[in-house]
């Protein structure tokens, strides 16, 4: 599903208040996702998963960050991706069906925040981004 002229101005306005808070929101995404999807936490051995962990804000700034990558290349997001496509699915081997866990996880967190900024049309088009980016991220998997 690609995005439209309309989704990428939703993202874009949204996001500058996100990533100002890429530590803390990734952190909360991860955090959710591992207490509601335990089987997610295979892929971290020897983690702290404690609320707001060091190693917990370290992974979630890295997914918030790589993420804040794509949009600043919403056009051709593939080329953002393509380094952690290779990651993911040749030497991680995450189940692709992490990604959309943590997709809710990290929409729930943004609704929580900034439920001023997020109203339907910006929850679409975010929701059809983390998707795309999903998409991507799974591509190496066929």
């Amino acid at each position: 599903m690609a995005l439209n002229a309309d989704d990428k101005a939703h993202i874009k306005a949204i996001w500058p208040s996100l990533a100002a808070h890429a530590a803390d929101y990734g952190a909360e995404a991860l955090y959710r996702m591992f207490l509601c999807e335990p089987q997610t936490k295979t892929y971290f051995p020897n983690f702290d998963f404690s609320p707001n962990s060091a190693q917990l804000k370290n992974h979630g700034k890295k997914v918030m960050n790589a993420l804040t990558e794509v949009v600043k290349h919403l056009d051709h997001p593939e080329q953002s991706l393509s380094h952690l496509c290779d990651l993911h699915a040749y030497s991680l081997r995450v189940d692709p069906g992490n990604f959309s866990i943590l997709n809710k996880n990290i929409l729930v967190v943004i609704a929580a925040h900034h439920s001023d900024k997020f109203d339907s049309a910006t929850h679409q088009a975010l929701d059809k981004f983390l998707n795309c980016v999903s998409a991507i991220l799974t591509s190496k998997y066929r």
